[in-house]
């Protein structure tokens, strides 16, 4: 089985304290009026989770990807656009410069994300190019000593909020995805335009905005690794933000779950609690053991990355599955709460309207069956995990 350290349960159990104790009082009103979790925010960056796998030098935990999916999953549960400001910053902010960044560009920006005293957003879709993201038509022109950026980009997690950008751009048409660079883009810079929020189904509180650039001018040393490495940058960066997507839909598939159970024990029908009909009782089964599943394949994606194998695939399987878990047990969530299900203050209806986002962001479901079924085909169906966190699954 996985072995979870002392560690791993103090952040597992600090993270869902703060999610009940904290999170939960005002979800619901957020929800409903859209309201950013500025303080919850704060309170994310004073406990340490906007930059959980950033080393220490750089401000952050310098913890393995395993205690972060144990916190996404807890905080998942209660409020899911926390989650996804939070596993933003991590997963694609901070992650992406401490991988490829210089050390300049790390010094300069990592210890402010790493602390909430900046927030980070990942600038990857456009309004063509979504799933297909080699077809991007925000443009970066090489003027020698800088570039000038002009382009828009949407569905950007914490557009109205983040202080940096990571600002994916093709520099060079003629080369298709390998004209394709990344660049840090500061958010005070002149020609940069923040669009109003999006009115939402889910996530409502996550401020999700489209990005305007209008000649910003991005000085060289902002770039990102090598001229041309963008594409791989951003699809280097997804595997492993795929992961903490697939956290949050398993998070926000337990929390559901947990509702489920207490409220089945509670309420009576026929002379007894609906857990003891037979109907009630075979759908909490099934969302336990889906959801167990999905739990081991997020925390295997997580092992594989922390031990330096390739996790493309374990990533798209965690995603996929998890996503789709969520997505079909919130729905029995609501079935198992009946008409209270349908009503905003049992925040079952809630989790489901969280759930579907994570079949599409960070790679739709279909993109993640491209991925899995390649891998497939070229014969790479099973990764084993080496040393002692290894699991036959």
């Amino acid at each position: 089985m996985f072995h979870l350290t002392e560690e791993h349960l103090a952040v597992k159990e600090a993270a869902r304290q703060f999610a009940q104790n904290e999170l939960k009082p005002g979800v619901i009103d957020r929800d409903r009026h859209m309201h950013y979790p500025k303080e919850q925010v704060r309170q994310m960056a004073e406990l340490g989770f906007l930059g959980m796998m950033v080393p220490p030098e750089y401000g952050g935990g310098g913890m393995d990807t395993l205690a972060y999916v144990l916190a996404m999953e807890e905080i998942s549960k209660v409020d899911a656009s926390c989650a996804v400001i939070m596993s933003v910053n991590n997963s694609l902010v901070c992650w992406g410069l401490e991988t490829y960044g210089t050390e300049t560009q790390k010094q300069q920006y990592l210890p402010k994300l790493a602390t909430g005293e900046w927030i980070g957003s990942f600038c990857l879709s456009e309004p063509e190019a979504g799933s297909d993201a080699t077809s991007q038509r925000t443009t970066a022109v090489d003027m020698g000593d800088h570039y000038l950026i002009n382009g828009t980009k949407n569905w950007i997690t914490n557009g109205g909020t983040s202080n940096v950008h990571l600002v994916i751009a093709q520099t060079y048409p003629e080369k298709g995805h390998r004209g394709i660079n990344a660049f840090i883009v500061e958010t005070a810079w002149p020609g940069v335009t923040i669009g109003a929020k999006e009115d939402k189904l889910g996530i409502r509180s996550s401020d999700t905005h489209t990005i305007m650039y209008s000649d910003v001018k991005v000085p060289k040393e902002n770039r990102i690794g090598d001229d041309g490495f963008g594409f791989k940058f951003a699809m280097n960066t997804l595997n492993g933000g795929r992961i903490g997507i697939a956290a949050q839909a398993l998070g926000i598939a337990a929390g559901a779950y947990e509702l489920s159970v207490a409220y089945s024990k509670e309420r009576e029908a026929f002379g007894k609690p609906i857990s003891k009909h037979q109907a009630i009782a075979f759908k909490l089964a099934d969302m336990a053991t889906e959801i167990e599943a999905a739990r081991l394949l997020v925390y295997r994606s997580a092992i594989l990355k922390d031990q330096g194998v390739d996790y493309s695939q374990a990533a798209a399987m965690a995603k996929l599955f998890a996503s789709e878990v969520a997505m079909r047990h919130t729905v029995e969530a609501v079935q198992i709460h009946g008409g209270y299900g349908y009503v905003k203050e049992y925040h079952v209806e809630r989790l489901m309207r969280d759930a579907k986002i994570t079949q599409i962001y960070e790679g739709t479901s279909e993109v993640q069956r491209i991925v899995i079924s390649r891998n497939v085909l070229d014969g790479e169906l099973y990764v084993p995990m080496p040393g002692q966190l290894a699991a036959s699954v």
